[in-house]
């Protein structure tokens, strides 16, 4: 009887334990969309031309300051990207030397796999419908 217990609270402890990180996970998606979406180009100028709903004599002046801050939000994130995959390398290099021929390795995959979902998000993130579309209906609400 008392194993049955100790059985049901130890599973109950690790259920909460993944719930609770599914949901943080989620959490922090959400509220990091609007900020992913300043990245691309392409996105950026779907989203302001969404928000803003320029009219046809608003259109030709809009572009021209659409494409201008597209292109240096662009540049700026890939700046970012450059940088922290600098950052990251130099940290590698500096605790290499303090951890194991096994933690070496895990640390390699670790970095691999990161690696690898970056690029899947690069090759496919960008080109879904609706992709980290802002929640417009939130912005509406909001009395300039």
């Amino acid at each position: 009887m008392k194993t049955k217990s100790i059985i049901l609270a130890l599973v109950t402890l690790v259920a909460g334990f993944l719930l609770g990180m599914l949901t943080s996970s989620q959490l922090r998606s959400q509220r990091l969309r609007p900020v992913r979406v300043l990245f691309s180009e392409e996105r950026f100028k779907e989203e302001m031309y969404h928000a803003i709903k320029p009219t046809e004599e608003q259109k030709a002046k809009i572009d021209k300051i659409l494409d201008k801050y597209s292109a240096l939000n662009s540049e700026a994130g890939e700046a970012f990207r450059k940088e922290f995959e600098s950052r990251m390398e130099n940290f590698r290099n500096e605790i290499d030397s303090n951890l194991t021929p096994e933690q070496i390795v895990y640390l390699k995959k670790l970095d691999e796999q990161r690696k690898g979902m970056v690029k899947v998000r690069r090759r496919n993130g960008h080109n879904r419908p609706n992709f980290d579309r802002i929640d417009n209906e939130r912005c509406d609400s909001v009395k300039l």
